[in-house]
């Protein structure tokens, strides 16, 4: 430059000046990070903790008191989600295998299911009149893909057919 400055002299910005360091966060603080965005299992919080370089029993002592502080609760957390995925057009078959992966035994998972106040045939025609229309009944094709959609997202063959055939006076 002709004032006798070089070109990098005077800039500020991220090249010139150092980053801070953030001091590293324990393992309660990293697991509560988790829990404060949305709910999870005992099973999902621990194998994401392990995942991210944490002692595994380190992460068993963390989750324990999480646990028992009410930071992390495996009720809450299935009937979150079966509120989420009935919500969503799930049935409870999908549901029932989605609680199964995170851990749950099968009385934690039955619990959960009950706690769904609706109706699974209703849920079914939902998801159809929003996917089809009301013209299922009349159509063999959109039967056929009403039923496949159906069967993908968990229903089972009695709610099937009870939410295909939509005429409510015919059951």
């Amino acid at each position: 430059m002709a004032d006798g400055r070089s070109d990098d002299a005077g800039r500020s910005g991220p090249s010139s000046s150092r980053r801070r360091s953030r001091p590293a966060l324990t393992p309660i603080q990293r697991a509560l990070a988790l829990l404060t965005r949305r709910e999870h299992s005992r099973r999902e919080l621990t194998r994401k903790l392990v995942a991210r370089g944490l002692d595994p029993d380190e992460v068993e002592t963390v989750v324990t008191k999480l646990a028992s502080e009410g930071w992390q609760d495996d009720t809450r957390f299935a009937e979150g989600l079966v509120r989420w995925r009935t919500g969503s057009g799930y049935g409870p078959i999908h549901i029932r295998a989605e609680l199964a992966t995170h851990g749950l035994d099968d009385s934690a998972i039955g619990d959960a299911l009950d706690t769904f106040e609706g109706d699974w045939v209703e849920n079914a025609r939902d998801l159809i009149r929003r996917r089809y229309g009301d013209a299922v009944a009349d159509d063999l094709a959109l039967r056929r893909k009403a039923t496949d959609l159906l069967m993908r997202r968990g229903f089972d063959g009695g709610c099937i057919r009870a939410a295909i055939h939509s005429d409510p006076a015919t059951e």
